[in-house]
Protein backbone atom coordinates (compact mmCIF):
# COMPACT_ATOMS: atom_id res chain seq x y z
CA UNK A 1 0.00 0.00 0.00
CA UNK A 2 0.53 3.34 -0.88
CA UNK A 3 0.43 6.77 1.39
CA UNK A 4 -0.42 10.37 1.05
CA UNK A 5 1.65 12.73 2.80
CA UNK A 6 -2.10 14.05 4.13
CA UNK A 7 -1.83 10.42 5.95
CA UNK A 8 1.09 10.28 7.66
CA UNK A 9 -0.06 14.13 8.97
CA UNK A 10 -3.26 12.84 10.57
CA UNK A 11 -1.22 9.73 12.20
CA UNK A 12 1.06 12.62 12.88
CA UNK A 13 -2.00 14.82 14.34
CA UNK A 14 -3.73 12.17 16.52
CA UNK A 15 -0.37 11.29 18.44
CA UNK A 16 0.40 15.19 18.54
CA UNK A 17 -2.98 15.18 20.36
CA UNK A 18 -2.18 12.52 22.93
CA UNK A 19 0.89 14.07 24.01
CA UNK A 20 -0.19 18.03 24.50
CA UNK A 21 3.08 19.93 24.60
CA UNK A 22 5.65 16.92 25.43
CA UNK A 23 7.60 16.89 21.96
CA UNK A 24 9.98 13.98 21.53
CA UNK A 25 13.19 14.28 20.06
CA UNK A 26 14.17 11.08 20.08
CA UNK A 27 12.50 7.94 18.34
CA UNK A 28 13.89 4.60 20.02
CA UNK A 29 12.81 1.09 17.93
CA UNK A 30 12.76 -1.76 20.27
CA UNK A 31 13.52 -5.16 18.66
CA UNK A 32 12.25 -8.58 19.55
CA UNK A 33 13.39 -9.20 23.38
CA UNK A 34 14.31 -5.47 23.89
CA UNK A 35 10.54 -4.08 24.48
CA UNK A 36 11.50 -3.64 28.17
CA UNK A 37 13.70 -0.84 28.05
CA UNK A 38 10.48 0.96 27.17
CA UNK A 39 9.50 0.23 30.93
CA UNK A 40 12.30 2.32 32.18
CA UNK A 41 10.68 5.67 30.36
CA UNK A 42 9.46 8.15 33.09
CA UNK A 43 6.31 9.97 33.22
CA UNK A 44 5.13 7.13 30.52
CA UNK A 45 2.03 8.43 27.66
CA UNK A 46 0.89 4.75 26.22
CA UNK A 47 -0.30 5.16 22.68
CA UNK A 48 -1.07 1.83 21.50
CA UNK A 49 -0.98 1.50 17.55
CA UNK A 50 -4.42 0.32 17.23
CA UNK A 51 -5.84 4.06 18.06
CA UNK A 52 -3.60 5.73 15.74
CA UNK A 53 -5.57 6.53 12.42
CA UNK A 54 -4.01 4.21 8.84
CA UNK A 55 -1.51 2.61 11.27
CA UNK A 56 -0.99 -1.47 11.39
CA UNK A 57 -1.06 -3.85 14.53
CA UNK A 58 1.98 -5.58 15.68
CA UNK A 59 1.59 -9.34 15.69
CA UNK A 60 4.95 -10.61 16.23
CA UNK A 61 5.74 -12.51 19.61
CA UNK A 62 6.61 -10.51 22.48
CA UNK A 63 5.67 -6.92 20.68
CA UNK A 64 3.35 -5.34 22.47
CA UNK A 65 2.25 -3.00 19.89
CA UNK A 66 2.72 0.61 21.11
CA UNK A 67 4.37 4.19 21.56
CA UNK A 68 5.85 4.88 25.10
CA UNK A 69 6.36 8.34 25.06
CA UNK A 70 8.34 10.24 28.00
CA UNK A 71 11.66 11.22 29.70
CA UNK A 72 14.47 8.74 29.37
CA UNK A 73 18.44 9.72 30.56
CA UNK A 74 17.44 13.60 30.44
CA UNK A 75 15.69 12.84 26.80
CA UNK A 76 12.35 13.51 25.27
CA UNK A 77 11.82 9.93 23.54
CA UNK A 78 8.92 8.05 21.53
CA UNK A 79 9.82 4.11 22.40
CA UNK A 80 8.25 1.93 20.03
CA UNK A 81 7.29 -1.12 22.36
CA UNK A 82 7.42 -3.38 19.24
CA UNK A 83 7.84 -2.86 15.66
CA UNK A 84 6.03 -4.16 12.10
CA UNK A 85 7.44 -6.38 9.91
CA UNK A 86 6.98 -7.70 6.13
CA UNK A 87 6.99 -10.83 7.26
CA UNK A 88 2.99 -10.15 9.19
CA UNK A 89 1.79 -9.38 5.88
CA UNK A 90 2.84 -5.53 5.99
CA UNK A 91 4.56 -3.84 2.80
CA UNK A 92 7.69 -2.22 3.06
CA UNK A 93 5.82 1.25 3.21
CA UNK A 94 3.29 -0.44 6.38
CA UNK A 95 6.61 -0.87 8.54
CA UNK A 96 8.37 2.45 7.73
CA UNK A 97 5.29 3.84 8.31
CA UNK A 98 6.02 5.25 11.92
CA UNK A 99 9.62 6.88 11.22
CA UNK A 100 7.92 9.09 8.96
CA UNK A 101 4.88 9.69 11.09
CA UNK A 102 7.46 10.67 14.01
CA UNK A 103 9.20 12.97 11.76
CA UNK A 104 6.29 14.89 11.67
CA UNK A 105 5.46 14.65 15.13
CA UNK A 106 9.16 16.36 16.14
CA UNK A 107 11.98 13.53 16.11
CA UNK A 108 14.95 14.01 14.19
CA UNK A 109 17.02 11.37 15.77
CA UNK A 110 16.78 7.82 15.94
CA UNK A 111 17.68 4.83 17.76
CA UNK A 112 17.15 0.84 16.42
CA UNK A 113 17.78 -2.12 17.80
CA UNK A 114 17.08 -5.93 16.97
CA UNK A 115 17.85 -9.02 17.60
CA UNK A 116 20.02 -10.66 14.91
CA UNK A 117 21.25 -13.95 14.08
CA UNK A 118 25.42 -14.46 14.44
CA UNK A 119 27.24 -14.51 10.73
CA UNK A 120 30.69 -13.45 12.11
CA UNK A 121 32.24 -16.67 13.28
CA UNK A 122 34.78 -14.87 15.67
CA UNK A 123 32.14 -13.43 17.50
CA UNK A 124 29.42 -15.39 20.37
CA UNK A 125 26.05 -15.60 21.36
CA UNK A 126 25.58 -11.99 23.51
CA UNK A 127 27.71 -9.75 21.63
CA UNK A 128 26.15 -6.20 21.09
CA UNK A 129 26.86 -5.37 17.23
CA UNK A 130 26.97 -1.48 16.02
CA UNK A 131 25.62 -1.63 12.73
CA UNK A 132 28.04 0.32 10.83
CA UNK A 133 26.12 -0.47 7.23
CA UNK A 134 23.56 -2.78 5.97
CA UNK A 135 22.48 -4.85 2.57
CA UNK A 136 19.17 -5.32 1.33
CA UNK A 137 18.87 -7.88 -1.86
CA UNK A 138 14.98 -8.07 -1.56
CA UNK A 139 12.50 -6.50 -3.59
CA UNK A 140 11.25 -2.87 -3.60
CA UNK A 141 12.13 -0.82 -0.63
CA UNK A 142 9.93 1.34 0.98
CA UNK A 143 10.36 4.29 -1.04
CA UNK A 144 8.92 2.86 -4.35
CA UNK A 145 6.34 4.26 -5.89
CA UNK A 146 5.74 8.32 -5.74
CA UNK A 147 8.39 10.59 -3.70
CA UNK A 148 6.91 12.40 -1.25
CA UNK A 149 8.77 15.63 -1.63
CA UNK A 150 7.90 16.86 2.11
CA UNK A 151 10.33 13.96 3.75
CA UNK A 152 12.96 14.35 0.95
CA UNK A 153 14.53 13.91 -2.25
CA UNK A 154 13.68 11.51 -5.05
CA UNK A 155 17.12 10.32 -5.11
CA UNK A 156 18.25 10.22 -1.46
CA UNK A 157 22.41 9.38 -0.21
CA UNK A 158 22.96 6.44 2.06
CA UNK A 159 26.30 6.73 2.85
CA UNK A 160 25.92 7.98 6.13
CA UNK A 161 22.79 5.87 7.26
CA UNK A 162 24.07 5.55 10.88
CA UNK A 163 25.98 8.07 11.81
CA UNK A 164 29.82 7.97 12.02
CA UNK A 165 29.55 10.63 14.66
CA UNK A 166 27.12 8.11 17.08
CA UNK A 167 29.05 5.35 15.94
CA UNK A 168 32.17 6.98 17.47
CA UNK A 169 30.60 8.20 20.53
CA UNK A 170 29.03 5.02 21.20
CA UNK A 171 31.93 3.00 21.60
CA UNK A 172 33.67 5.75 23.59
CA UNK A 173 30.47 4.86 26.05
CA UNK A 174 30.85 1.24 25.83
CA UNK A 175 34.52 1.45 26.56
CA UNK A 176 33.74 3.66 29.23
CA UNK A 177 31.20 1.38 31.04
CA UNK A 178 32.96 -1.99 30.10
CA UNK A 179 30.74 -3.32 27.74
CA UNK A 180 32.11 -4.77 24.14
CA UNK A 181 30.42 -3.11 21.23
CA UNK A 182 31.09 -4.81 17.79
CA UNK A 183 31.45 -3.19 14.25
CA UNK A 184 29.74 -4.68 11.24
CA UNK A 185 26.98 -4.66 8.87
CA UNK A 186 23.56 -5.77 9.17
CA UNK A 187 21.90 -8.00 6.22
CA UNK A 188 18.45 -8.09 5.82
CA UNK A 189 15.97 -11.30 5.20
CA UNK A 190 12.27 -10.88 4.79
CA UNK A 191 11.42 -13.88 6.72
CA UNK A 192 9.43 -15.06 8.69
CA UNK A 193 11.65 -18.48 8.02
CA UNK A 194 15.24 -17.94 9.75
CA UNK A 195 17.72 -17.95 7.02
CA UNK A 196 19.36 -21.45 5.33
CA UNK A 197 23.07 -22.36 5.87
CA UNK A 198 23.61 -21.60 2.05
CA UNK A 199 22.13 -17.89 2.86
CA UNK A 200 24.30 -17.60 5.91
CA UNK A 201 27.20 -18.42 3.94
CA UNK A 202 26.23 -16.42 0.84
CA UNK A 203 25.81 -13.55 3.56
CA UNK A 204 29.40 -14.01 4.99
CA UNK A 205 30.62 -13.52 1.53
CA UNK A 206 29.06 -10.57 0.75
CA UNK A 207 30.26 -9.33 3.94
CA UNK A 208 28.05 -9.21 6.33
CA UNK A 209 28.13 -10.14 10.34
CA UNK A 210 24.59 -10.37 11.34
CA UNK A 211 21.06 -10.88 9.73
CA UNK A 212 17.56 -9.94 10.25
CA UNK A 213 14.21 -9.85 9.39
CA UNK A 214 13.62 -5.78 10.59
CA UNK A 215 15.57 -2.23 11.00
CA UNK A 216 16.51 -1.99 7.05
CA UNK A 217 13.16 -0.61 6.05
CA UNK A 218 12.96 1.74 8.55
CA UNK A 219 16.48 2.94 8.22
CA UNK A 220 15.94 3.60 5.00
CA UNK A 221 13.19 5.82 5.38
CA UNK A 222 14.97 7.47 8.49
CA UNK A 223 17.54 8.56 6.19
CA UNK A 224 15.25 9.60 3.27
CA UNK A 225 13.96 12.13 6.22
CA UNK A 226 16.95 13.18 6.71
CA UNK A 227 16.85 11.83 10.38
CA UNK A 228 20.62 11.42 12.41
CA UNK A 229 20.63 7.59 13.07
CA UNK A 230 22.57 4.92 15.17
CA UNK A 231 21.38 0.66 15.43
CA UNK A 232 22.29 -1.87 18.04
CA UNK A 233 21.67 -5.26 16.88
CA UNK A 234 21.86 -7.98 19.92
CA UNK A 235 23.66 -11.28 18.25
CA UNK A 236 20.85 -13.83 19.91
CA UNK A 237 21.97 -16.87 18.25
CA UNK A 238 24.23 -18.21 16.06
CA UNK A 239 22.96 -18.17 12.44
CA UNK A 240 21.95 -21.16 10.63
CA UNK A 241 24.59 -23.59 10.01
CA UNK A 242 27.36 -22.23 12.01
CA UNK A 243 27.17 -24.54 14.70
CA UNK A 244 24.76 -26.81 13.18
CA UNK A 245 22.16 -26.31 15.68
CA UNK A 246 18.06 -25.92 15.23
CA UNK A 247 16.81 -22.15 15.54
CA UNK A 248 14.13 -21.11 17.80
CA UNK A 249 12.05 -18.20 19.00
CA UNK A 250 13.37 -19.20 22.74
CA UNK A 251 16.68 -18.92 22.21
CA UNK A 252 16.15 -15.27 21.33
CA UNK A 253 14.26 -14.48 24.13
CA UNK A 254 16.41 -16.22 26.54
CA UNK A 255 19.80 -14.22 24.89
CA UNK A 256 17.89 -10.89 25.44
CA UNK A 257 16.83 -11.82 29.02
CA UNK A 258 20.44 -12.58 29.98
CA UNK A 259 22.21 -9.78 28.47
CA UNK A 260 19.51 -7.53 29.26
CA UNK A 261 21.04 -5.15 31.86
CA UNK A 262 24.16 -4.31 29.55
CA UNK A 263 22.31 -3.70 26.96
CA UNK A 264 20.15 -1.43 28.55
CA UNK A 265 23.24 0.40 30.25
CA UNK A 266 24.68 0.86 26.64
CA UNK A 267 21.63 2.53 25.56
CA UNK A 268 21.12 4.95 28.64
CA UNK A 269 24.72 5.94 28.15
CA UNK A 270 24.11 6.47 24.37
CA UNK A 271 20.89 8.44 24.79
CA UNK A 272 22.82 10.63 27.26
CA UNK A 273 25.00 11.48 24.70
CA UNK A 274 22.48 12.15 21.98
Amino acid sequence: MSYEYIQYKESADYITSKLGPFKPEILIILGSGLGFLGDEVEQPIYIPYGEIPHFKTSTAPEHIGRFVCGMLCGKKVAVMQGRLHCYEGYSMQDVSYPIRVMRLVGADKVVVTNAAGCVNTEWKVGDIMLINDHIRLFGFGPLNGANIPEFGPRFNDMTDVYSKEYRSMAHEEADKIGVTLRDGVYMYFPGPSYETPAEVRAARILGADAVGMSTVPEMTVAAHAGMKSIGLALMTNMAAGVTGCSLSEGEVARTAAMTAESFSKLLRAILTRM
